[in-house]
């Protein structure tokens, strides 16, 4: 897992890239240009790390596209010392993005072999980031409330038990919607039942799935 001057230069190049495409958030773009990519992917595909696109992990999952981590993490709006809920660690690449940013990141993934191999490159990246093995749609209510909500699959309408984990004043982003595509949906807790609701255009995300586990 070896960071040397190329792939430091193609993180370069990936961020000029976002920039183009509408990511103007310094601290995130600057966050996407420390994080190793090319560490969250499989060997095979360590040549296609810094590509704008999405890419295949184990348990038919993908690691999302750069261009869809850095919009997701720029509308959550995080803050140094912020909470932060993550449902699906995935590869554990956003994971990562938001450690970067200076949050407390608490992720949870239902897959055991993601979970398990995320935990790994944690570890070897020495990023300290709690992480467990469980059911999304609970969320991880030990230690809420969180500042911020991310929903990194694709669900129908937004878990309740998320809401209630979710801080007055706090934010969410999920993609929300059917399993071929969703709108990425940011809602604002603005007291503790009332929210403000917007959108940001259409993705395609794994969906969601429920009690698995």
């Amino acid at each position: 897992m070896m960071d040397n001057y190329r792939t430091q230069g193609l993180r370069k190049q990936l961020v000029e890239d976002l920039k183009t495409k509408g990511i103007s958030d310094s601290a995130v773009l600057e966050a996407i240009g420390k994080v190793p990519r090319h560490c969250f992917v499989a060997f095979s595909l360590k040549e296609h790390a810094y590509t704008d696109a999405a890419l295949p992990i184990a348990c038919q999952q993908t690691i999302s596209q750069p261009y869809t981590v850095a919009k997701q993490t720029e509308l959550l709006e995080v803050k140094r010392h912020h909470r932060v809920l993550e449902i699906g660690t995935g590869s554990g690449y956003q994971s990562a993005i938001l450690k970067q940013l200076g949050a407390y990141v608490y992720t949870v993934e239902r897959q055991r072999d993601l979970h398990e191999n995320a935990k790994k490159i944690f570890q070897t990246l020495s990023l300290s980031i709690a992480s467990t093995y469980g059911d999304g749609y609970k969320g991880w209510g030990e230690f809420a409330p969180f500042d911020r909500v991310l929903i990194t699959c694709g669900c129908l309408e937004i878990p309740d038990e998320l809401l209630n984990q979710l801080a007055v004043g706090g934010i969410l982003v999920a993609p929300v919607g059917d399993n071929d595509t969703q709108e990425m949906t940011k809602i604002v807790k603005t007291s503790s039942a009332q929210y403000a609701k917007t959108t940001h255009g259409l993705y395609r995300f794994v969906p969601m799935l429920k009690n698995e586990v």
